[in-house]
């Protein structure tokens, strides 16, 4: 016989781990299928500071692994596995990977948001050691030198505005002569006088020994390339969530996140979704683990029978 959970976690990041540790802790049936390591993009933070408890910060990967830990001190199970296919429209919800089918009776979705790469020379090597995809995470380590910022929109303009506040020089690199953030974000912009914008160019190449040292520019109309000195590089081009699976089953917004309010009830029942996959204004640690708690209240509610 085929045993049925009462709750498979897609996805071992903040939102994943908390909704098995409070999953878990109810006395639910939980497994958690993972692909890569605990911690999602957490892991490629250095150093989180903006996570409550740890007075000295702590690195992603580390936390992480607490995370699992802490869970599966309750009873979660974890299983690393990569999920090729979700059938979710039955009350017994079926989750395939390459070496088994998984069955449950409610489905948490905490798969995430890769950030975009700029897929230039260098970018890898560096990533968390120099070039970022959070400002809000990594900024602090940037007071008082030098930061590019690449992107046009409005998270990197919100980007740029914040670091302004930590760095001495913040440089805005976007492709074209005019941003596409809205009005009000462009107006902050023009009050903050260590921005520098960089029109019509985009980052061909970071320069680096052990460390960032700048970055070459393409001047997206002449062609010309020039290099420009910084400290660190901030991506902000935009995110992909990960839901290439989950596409006509559940309702999806227009940027392929996942529709769910702030109980997490997607357009199926017993589907919730938690964490950066979730459409919502502000992707962080502590929405994440927000996120998954929540989830386990409505999802108990559901198995109750209450939904």
């Amino acid at each position: 016989m085929q045993h049925v959970y009462d709750m498979i976690i897609i996805g071992g990041g903040p939102a994943g781990y908390t909704a098995a540790l409070y999953g878990a802790r109810a006395g639910l049936d939980v497994i958690v299928l993972e692909k890569m390591a605990p911690g999602g993009q957490m892991t490629l933070t250095g150093q989180i500071d903006n996570y409550p408890g740890f007075e000295e910060g702590i690195d992603g990967f580390t936390l992480g692994m607490k995370m699992q830990q802490g869970a599966e001190r309750f009873g979660a199970r974890t299983v690393q596995a990569e999920v090729l296919s979700m059938d979710l429209k039955f009350h017994i919800k079926e989750i395939r990977t390459a070496e088994e089918v998984y069955h449950g009776k409610t489905v948490v979705i905490a798969t995430g948001a890769d950030p975009r790469a700029l897929e230039v020379p260098g970018e890898q090597e560096l990533r968390g050691r120099g070039i970022h995809y959070c400002a809000h995470c990594d900024g602090f380590f940037y007071r008082g030198k030098t930061v590019v910022v690449v992107g046009g929109g409005n998270s990197a303009v919100a980007d740029a505005l914040y670091l302004s506040r930590v760095a001495e020089k913040v440089i805005l690199v976007h492709r074209r002569d005019e941003l596409r953030a809205t009005k009000v974000y462009q107006e902050q912009l023009k009050d903050a006088e260590n921005v520098e914008i960089c029109w019509n160019s985009a980052v061909e190449e970071i320069i680096y020994e052990d460390k960032v040292k700048g970055v070459k520019l393409r001047d997206t109309q002449s062609g010309e390339i020039r290099e420009i000195s910084c400290d660190g590089v901030f991506v902000s081009i935009g995110r992909n969530p990960v839901t290439g699976l989950l596409e006509g089953q559940l309702l999806l917004d227009e940027g392929g996140y996942i529709v769910a309010g702030e109980n997490t009830e997607t357009s199926i029942s017993g589907v919730f979704a938690a964490g950066d996959v979730r459409s919502k204004a502000l992707r962080q640690v502590v929405t994440a683990v927000a996120d998954g708690a929540v989830a386990v209240h409505f999802a108990e509610g559901y198995l109750r029978g209450e939904a």
